[in-house]
């Protein structure tokens, strides 16, 4: 019997999706915590206590939005790219069920 080889593949491509949501959830603190420390810092120079602190983290949800779209479109494409390679040396899936069902047989 030959080892499973999809198991290590799944495993792989499970752990490569969670990096890209550990990615854009360590993106998304970052840029909310540079909002917040932007607008503090900005309403202490102006004397201006909550205008800087709420513009600023308001104009943060798109950007953290484009930033998460375009991190997720890029791991994707990679991860495409990758498997692409992968499967176009391989043979396809119709024709390794039938060499396993013809090996078994005999």
């Amino acid at each position: 019997m030959e080892p499973n080889k999809t198991k290590p593949a799944r495993y792989a491509y499970n752990l490569t999706l969670a990096a890209v949501a550990g990615q854009v959830g360590c993106i998304t603190v970052v840029i909310i915590a540079l909002a917040l420390l932007a607008g503090l810092w900005l309403d202490n120079q102006f004397g201006t206590r909550p205008l800087f602190l709420v513009g600023l983290l308001l104009a943060s949800v798109p950007v953290t939005l484009i930033t998460m779209f375009w991190v997720v479109r890029q791991a994707t494409s990679r991860i495409n790219r990758e498997y692409s390679k992968e499967n176009s040396h391989e043979s396809s899936p119709k024709q390794v069920q039938e060499d396993q069902e013809s090996g078994t047989k005999s």
